[in-house]
């Protein structure tokens, strides 16, 4: 009886198979480094406090989010329940929210998750460091 017993949560397990992934995105992966300076022009939105801009790298671009006084926050375009396609690249909304154009699906923009129904994906969001006097690090490393 000991010996089933033994094989059976043995059996059950090895059975478990967590590999992680039940919270990925649908995105490939790519390396991220960008170095964005805030004196540009392009980035002056980015001077006040719920301030965003829009910059390359990534998959599809990223949006960048001036989240508190010396705190950046940065998500990938591509929204992360699609697979990458022209129009699966998020556009900020009111400055609150990211939209999908493909479905029309909504992002919160000061952390990333999902305000549709059926999206059980957050927006991918990548690592902002404060490296200089107006200059930012995005890193996804």
């Amino acid at each position: 009886m000991k010996k089933l017993l033994t094989l059976l949560i043995l059996f059950t397990l090895l059975a478990c198979n967590d590999d992680g992934d039940e919270f990925r995105d649908l995105l490939p992966e790519v390396q991220v480094n960008k170095t964005v300076f805030l004196n540009n022009p392009e980035f002056i939105d980015l001077q006040v406090v719920g301030g965003w801009a829009y910059t390359s790298d990534g998959i599809s671009g990223i949006i960048i989010y001036h989240y508190g006084i010396d705190t950046f926050i940065a998500f990938e375009r591509s929204a992360p329940h699609l697979s990458p396609q022209p129009c699966s690249r998020m556009s900020v909304k009111n400055g609150l929210t990211m939209e999908c154009p493909c479905d029309g699906s909504v992002f919160n923009i000061l952390n990333g998750a999902p305000l549709t129904d059926g999206v059980n994906y957050a927006a991918r969001q990548y690592r902002v460091l404060n490296t200089g006097p107006n200059t930012l690090q995005i890193t996804n490393f």
